[in-house]
């Protein structure tokens, strides 16, 4: 049986965008699948009263310096150099949701590697629908038909199902994974799922 790694995915996380490609060449190495669910990062702090760790934490002395400290360390460690904090954040990721989810999962990967770069290397503004257009235009996406599927109660109804049964399983931030029932949270958990992996 395939390995499979779940992604509990939203653009608007940064560590999204920071694990994307160490992830990659975990699942490369253990030759496993990485299976994308869509979710909603603020619907699910809204259902698990969680917050973002900046606003959370704000009151902690020291807290968010040190978690500056440890993304910095993360992202020399894996090379991940072109990374620039886009100054929109936290920017409204729901759009972008919809149109993921209204894809085949052959072409999840893709979209995501379409556009996390963009948001999370060139600054994209991703309310700027012109230039979200061009982005996904590049990729080989159609922005019109994207955009007119993320308009669909089917698909919208499914980013909040997505959210919903994240939440009911455990989760509470992005990214988090799944490894058949195991979860794990966070940038810091990618070698406990490869040691997970090696031993399936």
């Amino acid at each position: 049986m395939p390995k499979t790694i779940e992604l509990i995915y939203d653009f608007v996380s940064p560590n999204a965008y920071l694990i994307w490609q160490p992830l990659r060449e975990i699942a490369a190495r253990q030759r496993a699948d990485i299976k994308i669910t869509a979710a909603f990062l603020g619907g699910m702090h809204k259902l698990t009263g969680n917050a973002p760790p900046f606003i959370r934490d704000a009151e902690v002395k020291g807290k968010n310096d040190y978690a500056k400290l440890e993304m910095q360390r993360f992202i020399e460690k894996h090379k991940l150099l072109r990374f620039r904090m886009n100054p929109k954040f936290p920017f409204n990721s729901i759009t972008l949701l919809r149109m993921l989810v209204s894809l085949p999962s052959e072409e999840q990967i893709k979209f995501i590697e379409a556009l996390s770069p963009a948001i999370w290397e060139e600054q994209l503004d991703v309310s700027d629908a012109t230039a979200l257009g061009a982005v996904l235009r590049q990729a080989g996406f159609d922005p019109d038909v994207l955009a007119a599927k993320a308009q669909d109660p089917a698909v919208k109804q499914l980013v909040i199902d997505n959210t919903a049964q994240a939440v009911a399983r455990g989760c509470f931030g992005i990214p988090t994974f799944f490894v058949g029932k195991e979860m794990f949270f966070g940038k810091e958990r990618l070698g406990q799922i490869e040691e997970l992996l090696e031993r399936e």
